[in-house]
């Protein structure tokens, strides 16, 4: 395989891989060094000081900043969330949407960001949803089209298949039609390079426990700042554009923030926020797209073992319209997931099989260990792997 970068220091950043085959990061990535020294020094400084919350807000600036390069987005177009779910909800609740108007998604696209746009059922806000098929990209879409659709809502990758979808042509399609274009990353980021500009979207929404190393309970929220007719559908004082500072609220000065902060309603998780700046700070050490060629080189290998021991791959093979790290073999996941926790080997249940998820840290050692698991089980059933 080709060496893109150190993958051995890299390893030794992620203690947990030495004590299992981890290929989960689809579920969760684990903690690595860097972002568990942020965690200490802020609760040290918690635990020795009080806290200095100053001290912490230009952090959190900071890492606004790095979430802001990573999507190659300006520093005010960056909110942070709860999650991808509050992300998606903001963005769905800001659209300027009423009865009659329909939405756009992929039919068995993630349940949290379908619902955002679901609960708008009780305002008349029609859902459409769209087959999922082997390439989904502006063509999928336009024959669904009419007067009435006002957005497209998408995931990037799909967490239960690894389909990479073309939101680059479906973004051109919205600008075309002049409809609102949100995105759901929570699988891409961290591993696939995201230009938010080139895709023309107007939201987009993330958590940060997977490609961006940091435990859950933290999330973001791109919004495009050309669209200021995009308002909060709550306030807090922090939203405003001219927060009191004496802290009583004035009726008649409710100007959201002319920045993503608009969406926020603070106080902020600032211990995760300072855990995403040190791993957004490996991330850009290692380089993104080193990280999804790392990635990619080891998919292929998975996928070249898969054929070799007649397992089908859910989802598409070429490397074009899958993501580089999420792939799932055709092995019912009642009958397999205690088998490989068995062997130390993480993976996830999913819809059609079993989810094996790579992450910066991962080898073509782990790629080998878990096709010897399967064709292990194979061999002592007395079956094919076709079979088991």
């Amino acid at each position: 395989m080709t060496q893109y970068y150190d993958v051995d220091a890299v390893r030794k950043l992620f203690p947990v891989v030495e004590k299992m085959t981890y290929l989960d990061s689809g579920f969760q990535t684990p903690m690595s060094t860097p972002v568990k020294h942020a965690f200490e020094a802020f609760i040290k400084e918690s635990y020795e000081t009080a806290g200095p919350k100053s001290v912490w807000i230009d952090r959190m600036e900071e890492t606004r900043a790095k979430l802001a390069a990573l999507l190659n987005a300006a520093t005010e177009e960056i909110a942070f969330t709860k999650n991808t779910s509050e992300a998606m909800n903001i963005a769905a609740n800001a659209l300027p949407l009423k009865a009659g108007d329909n939405v756009l998604m992929i039919h068995g696209d993630h349940p949290n960001n379908a619902y955002a746009f679901l609960n708008l059922k009780k305002k008349g806000v029609e859902v459409r949803f769209i087959p999922m098929t082997e390439i989904v990209n502006a063509d999928s879409f336009r024959p669904h089209l009419d007067a009435n659709t006002k957005a497209i809502s998408i995931s990037f990758v799909a967490f239960h298949s690894g389909h990479r979808f073309d939101i680059e042509s479906v973004g051109a399609l919205c600008k075309e039609r002049n409809l609102y274009f949100i995105i759901d990353i929570m699988q891409a980021i961290g591993v696939v390079p995201i230009d938010a500009k080139k895709v023309g979207a107007t939201f987009i929404g993330s958590g940060t426990h997977k490609g961006l190393l940091v435990p859950q309970g933290l999330g973001l929220l791109y919004w495009d700042r050309t669209r200021t007719e995009l308002e909060p559908a709550y306030l807090a004082a922090i939203s405003l554009e001219n927060p009191p500072a004496d802290f009583i609220a004035r009726p008649d000065d409710m100007a959201p923030a002319p920045t993503a902060g608009r969406f926020e309603l603070g106080n902020f998780n600032l211990p995760a926020i300072q855990g995403l700046g040190a791993a957004l700070d490996l991330i850009d050490e290692i380089g993104i797209e080193k990280i999804q060629a790392h990635c990619f080189d080891l998919g292929d290998r998975l996928i070249a073992g898969l054929d070799a021991l007649n397992i089908k791959l859910v989802g598409p093979r070429d490397r074009v319209n899958r993501a580089p790290h999420i792939y799932v073999a055709a092995l019912p996941a009642d009958e397999w997931i205690d088998y490989f926790a068995s062997k130390d080997v993480r993976v996830s249940p999913e819809r059609d099989g079993v989810r094996i998820s790579l992450a910066m840290f991962n080898t073509a050692s782990d790629i080998d260990r878990v096709l010897d698991v399967i064709k292990e089980r194979g061999k002592k059933a007395g079956r094919s792997s076709k079979a088991a």
